[in-house]
C-alpha cells in the first residue's frame, strides 16, 4: 500500500504545520512557513487559523510570527504523565546487572519509605533477599538517600519526623546533621552510597530518576556483598547508575536547567 494511502490530506498538512513550527523554535512568518512546507500561502493561512482557534498555534501580535500554542504542551504533558517509569527503566536495569554482575534494583517512594518495584539479578551465584514490594527506610539505603537528596527540604523534614532515623547497623546515619551532610555529598556526586548501613555485609550505590516536571520519582541501584562491591568499585558503579538515571529521566521528558 502506498505510504500516503488512506491519509486525510488536510490533517496531514496540519500536522506538518505543527512539526514545522516546532522546528522553527522562536516562530515563523506565513510566507516563510509556506515556503518551507511547499504549500501556497492561502492553504497555510487556513490551517494556521484553524489550529489557532483550537489553541495549538499562537501568533505574536508585534511580529505576526506563528509559534506552537500551549494546547500542544497539554497533550505532551498528558503523554508523559502516562509513561510507566518501571517499563522505561527495566532495560537499563538489565544493562546495569550485566555490566556490574551484581543486582540492579529500582524503587519508588511511598509513605516515607522506598519500595522495590523491579529487580534484575546479576551473574553472581550469590542471590540477595530483596523482593518486589519490600519496603526499606530512606535514610539508610542508597536508593532512599538518592531520592531524599533531591526532595524539597520541608518534605525531607516531614519524612524524618514521621519515620525517624532508626539504627539498623553500626554504620547507619542516626542524626539529622549527619544526614544533611550526606545528602550534600549525594547532590555533589550525583549518586548515593549505602555502606552496609541498612544490612550488614551489603553495599549499594544508587542514583535518582526525575520526571518531566523535574521531580524525583524513583531511584535505581547496584547492590551486592561487600566482598564484591568493594570501596574501589564504588566510583565506577556510581558513574554507571548515575548515567542510567539520567538516561531514564531524559526518556521520561526530564530536561535539566
Amino acid at each position: 500500500m502506498p505510504p500516503n494511502e488512506g491519509l486525510v490530506q488536510s490533517l496531514e498538512k496540519g500536522l506538518k504545520v505543527l512539526e514545522a513550527l516546532a522546528a522553527a523554535g522562536e516562530g515563523v512568518g506565513l510566507s516563510e512557513l509556506s515556503r518551507r512546507l511547499g504549500l501556497n500561502k492561502s492553504t497555510v493561512y487556513r490551517l494556521l487559523t484553524t489550529l489557532k482557534a483550537y489553541g495549538y498555534v499562537e501568533q505574536e501580535a508585534a511580529t505576526e510570527r506563528y509559534t506552537l500554542g500551549l494546547k500542544v504542551l497539554d497533550l505532551s504533558s498528558s503523554l508523559l504523565d502516562r509513561l510507566d517509569v518501571r517499563a522505561v527503566a527495566h532495560p537499563y536495569l538489565k544493562e546495569l546487572a550485566a555490566a556490574s554482575q551484581e543486582v540492579a534494583h529500582m524503587v519508588i517512594r511511598n509513605n516515607g519509605e522506598a519500595v522495590y518495584v523491579d529487580k534484575v539479578e546479576g551473574n553472581r551465584t550469590i542471590r540477595m533477599y530483596s523482593q518486589i514490594g519490600h519496603r526499606v527506610a530512606m535514610h539508610s539505603t542508597a536508593v532512599g538517600k538518592a531520592m531524599l537528596a533531591f526532595l524539597p527540604p520541608e518534605e525531607v523534614a516531614k519524612i524524618i519526623a514521621g519515620k525517624g532515623l532508626p539504627r539498623f547497623t553500626p554504620r547507619t546515619i542516626t542524626t539529622m546533621a549527619a544526614l544533611e551532610a550526606e545528602l550534600d555529598r549525594v547532590r555533589e556526586s550525583g549518586y548515593a552510597i549505602d555502606d552496609s548501613e541498612n544490612e550488614e555485609g551489603i553495599r549499594c550505590v544508587g542514583a535518582p530518576i526525575f520526571d518531566h516536571r523535574g521531580r524525583v520519582v524513583a531511584a535505581l541501584s547496584i547492590s551486592g556483598p561487600t566482598l564484591h562491591v568493594t570501596p574501589e568499585r564504588v566510583p565506577e558503579l556510581g558513574q554507571l547508575v548515575r548515567q542510567a538515571g539520567w538516561e531514564i529521566s531524559r526518556h521520561l521528558g526530564y530536561k535539566p536547567d
